[in-house]
């Protein structure tokens, strides 16, 4: 789905509701100011809605900004302010499970029309908020590598490559959005919020002011309960992004390096470095006078042509041993059942290892894996990288006798939102997902995958 699609069914969302609002309930003050109402407050119902489903996502992305602020700040020679943001981000599971909640609320707020003054003020500070920071992720394009975001004199021309945090998470892992069209997008909603803020008295109102209320802390509630259920004692119920349950890893790893092995070269762009001056050509045009253009007098890059198939992190699936050779290929070609643990961060670390998570690991898997080990069953670890002593300090504290592995923490991330998280895989297919919490007894699992696969 795009942008576009998603805008025009919210549109029309909000038709209906207006003429709900106008016809049946007569509560409309200004019929295009409920239009433009119940359309914001249906795209923020829709927005927190999807991020609701995988609150983890908008954690790991509030970490991502925090450590681009934290680097900026000590940059910018305000190493006062950079160990602020490291601290902030421990707390970004919380911060994000709240700002999902407030723009739900907020998206019904605006739909029945509850505390008007209240509902433009916090919309509108919200939408400044994001406003500032989708700009900050897209003016980070102007941004070279080593220079800092402040040194204004030393940007360059914008490219996709120099920003650290390519996409908002603006609706999630549901629709991803270049920063510099998620950045318009505030722009945009910009100006209903001012419209908002400056007449408040103009927006209608459905119903009694005790059912406005009482409709908004139900919703509130039940914002909060989705969203907790989503990652801290399972996983999201839908799952947008790459590695879901039934994906044949094997063959889309192998689409996607097909088609970048596909990619043409188109052209090239010339930036001559004294004067600034900048000369494009096609690559047959360029091969005929790339002697005129030498290295020290011009900056050439190449343009490409769009692979058939956009790549996805399960290119970048590669976990390797403790001599760096990537295990993965023997993985997805393995006509065995893999269970995989999954824990992009280890907590603690030896002679301290936390108590809690170490409990979760003896307790909720390693039965469960003990008795795949004895059935004949393969059983790997996945973690950030780490150096042996520590895994090995680690397998002791579990008590596990399988082998570690190690990959990018954003990789494992995405594979699984659970930390500790379980992945059965086959032939390269995954198989089933189970968050610790919610891994079956073993009887149960060969039961439902294992036999069941077996006999079909």
């Amino acid at each position: 789905m795009t942008l576009t699609t998603l805008l025009l069914y919210i549109g029309l969302a909000a038709l209906g509701l207006t003429a709900l609002t106008h016809v049946v309930l007569k509560s409309t003050r200004n019929l295009a100011m409920s239009l433009l109402q119940n359309f914001v407050g249906a795209l923020f119902l829709f927005s927190g809605y999807v991020k609701a489903i995988d609150p983890l996502g908008t954690a790991y992305k509030m970490e991502q900004y925090f450590a681009e602020f934290s680097s900026t700040a000590a940059g910018a020679g305000a190493d006062w302010l950079a160990p602020l943001f490291p601290w902030l981000a421990s707390f970004s599971e919380g911060f994000s499970v709240f700002m999902i909640v407030l723009e739900i609320v907020l998206g019904m707020m605006l739909v029945l029309g509850s505390r008007p003054r209240l509902t433009a003020g916090l919309l509108f500070v919200m939408v400044a908020f994001f406003t500032i920071l989708t700009g900050f992720t897209y003016l980070t394009g102007y941004v070279p590598s080593g220079v800092n975001f402040f040194a204004f004199a030393d940007w360059a021309d914008w490219t996709d490559t120099n920003m650290k945090v390519t996409d908002c998470g603006c609706f999630g892992d549901f629709l991803k959005l270049e920063p510099r069209v998620s950045f318009f997008k505030d722009v945009a909603l910009l100006v209903p919020s001012l419209l908002f803020l400056l007449a408040p008295s103009r927006l209608h109102q459905i119903f009694s002011p005790a059912v406005r209320g009482g409709l908004v802390a139900v919703t509130a509630a039940g914002a909060l309960l989705f969203s907790l259920s989503n990652f801290v004692w399972d996983l999201p119920g839908q799952d947008f992004r790459p590695f879901k349950i039934g994906t044949d890893v094997a063959a889309v790893k192998q689409a996607e390096q097909d088609a970048a092995v596909g990619v043409t070269v188109l052209g090239y762009e010339m930036t001559n470095k004294a004067t600034g001056e900048v000369v494009e050509m096609s690559t047959e045009d360029f091969m005929k006078v790339y002697k005129d253009y030498p290295k020290e007098e011009w900056d050439i890059e190449n343009f490409k042509s769009e692979p058939a198939i956009a790549a996805t992190k399960i290119s970048e699936f590669e976990v390797s041993d403790a001599e760096g050779y990537d295990i993965v290929p023997d993985l997805l070609a393995d006509p065995g059942y893999t269970f995989i643990i999954v824990a992009y961060k280890l907590k603690g670390e030896p002679g301290d290892w936390n108590a809690e998570y170490v409990a979760d690991w003896k307790e909720d898997i390693q039965p469960v894996v003990e008795q795949a080990e004895a059935a004949g069953h393969r059983v790997i670890a996945m973690t950030k990288y780490a150096d042996d002593a520590v895994l090995e300090s680690f397998q002791e504290a579990v008590g596990a006798d399988y082998p570690f592995y190690r990959g990018d923490d954003i990789l494992l991330k995405t594979i699984i939102r659970s930390n500790p998280g379980v992945v059965l895989m086959k032939e390269g297919v995954i198989v089933n997902k189970w968050h610790h919490d919610q891994l079956p007894a073993f009887d149960l699992i060969a039961d439902r995958d294992i036999l069941a696969a077996s006999r079909k």
